[in-house]
């Protein structure tokens, strides 16, 4: 089963224990050590995953963290949990006091449904107020599980977090800042954008003639956003793909009338995260496109067919990714998931390197 599937099946128990689990304690046991299980974690062994860490603060000696996750016996990530109906928000936390005396370079508040990741961009050793990640069981976004696959215990590298850590944290809060003004937009927001279009004194009554007028074309603008790129996605799955290379053994495809809906999954736009992320130390994530076909799920170097850096098979019981040789023949290894896209990171930047060197 691949991560993600694995993830949502999980949080499908979780909807369902929710609400009969009271304690903090019940917690922990029902849905905290089971999420990091998914990680790959050994939580029955204390010198992996290690309850009640000592953390001592000053003068204060003996003073616990919920768990440690530990590797080579030095601890990596400190873990806070609390009670599933708590509000993480409204915790002082503990980690803020413990983070700086120990050797980890993440701390995770957790209530077992959602997960705030922190670390230290502003400070060193001195942990963030703000999270540079949140993820919730109850709202899983594709591209928040593949941050969360980062603190896999196989993938868990602490300088490939740090380096994406800062610009994921003000991703995030420019995205929850576009939602509120989305949904309320604030006096300095509407100041602004009033000194682009009018000419008058902006005055607080002037804001508040103009507030509802910049909401209503902001949501009409990124309606407008997405129904276009909505047509254009339709349109494009609509036309059929005109390959100069054929897969091997890929059979014909009939022609009818009406040609069958191409339907993108979940796991082929995991795989197309992952894949510009495994390249994007050489080329720009933006350029990097996908084609779906009847016959496979392409990713393509600036949404061009001649440009395609592999090819994935992944609708039936057997699953490949396909690779261009400099001589045009086509590669095919099986694989077990999109997770196995990882073991072929030399094979992925050196066929993209061959498009760049043109």
């Amino acid at each position: 089963m691949d991560f993600i599937d694995g993830l949502k099946q999980f949080a499908k128990r979780v909807e369902r224990l929710k609400e009969t689990i009271t304690t903090e304690e019940a917690t922990k046991t029902s849905i905290i050590m089971p999420f990091f299980q998914l990680l790959g974690y050994d939580v029955f062994d204390p010198n992996e995953f290690l309850p009640e860490f000592t953390a001592d603060v000053g003068i204060k000696k003996g003073e616990k963290v919920d768990y440690a996750i530990i590797k080579d016996g030095q601890p990596v990530i400190l873990i806070e949990a609390k009670w599933c109906g708590d509000n993480l928000e409204k915790h002082d936390s503990q980690l803020f006091r413990y983070f700086g005396t120990t050797s980890a370079k993440f701390a995770i508040l957790t209530n077992g449904i959602r997960y705030q990741f922190f670390t230290d961009l502003e400070e060193a050793n001195k942990m963030d107020s703000r999270p540079f990640l949140e993820f919730d069981l109850m709202n899983i976004k594709q591209p928040y599980v593949h941050e969360l696959k980062k603190f896999h215990k196989n993938a868990f590298d602490v300088e490939t977090i740090f380096d994406t850590a800062e610009e994921l944290k003000y991703s995030n809060e420019i995205m929850k800042f576009m939602a509120q003004q989305l949904s309320l937009p604030s006096d300095n927001f509407v100041r602004y954008v009033l000194g682009e279009v009018y000419s008058g004194m902006r005055t607080q009554n002037v804001i508040e003639k103009f507030r509802d007028i910049v909401k209503k074309s902001l949501n009409q603008y990124v309606n407008e956003l997405m129904s276009d790129k909505i047509t254009t996605a339709l349109r494009a799955s609509s036309t059929p793909e005109d390959e100069d290379e054929t897969t091997p053994d890929e059979p014909e495809v009939a022609t009818t009338a009406e040609a069958p809906r191409i339907v993108t999954t979940e796991e082929e736009l995991e795989s197309l995260f992952i894949v510009r992320h495994i390249l994007e130390d050489i080329v720009d994530r933006g350029r990097i496109h996908h084609r779906d076909t009847m016959s496979y799920f392409g990713i393509v170097l600036d949404n061009n067919r001649l440009k395609w850096i592999c090819r994935l098979q992944l609708d039936g019981a057997k699953k490949f990714i396909i690779f261009p040789t400099e001589e045009k023949e086509l590669i095919r290894h099986e694989i077990e998931g999109v997770d196995d896209l990882y073991k072929f990171k030399d094979t992925l930047i050196k066929v993209a390197s061959r498009y760049l060197d043109d």
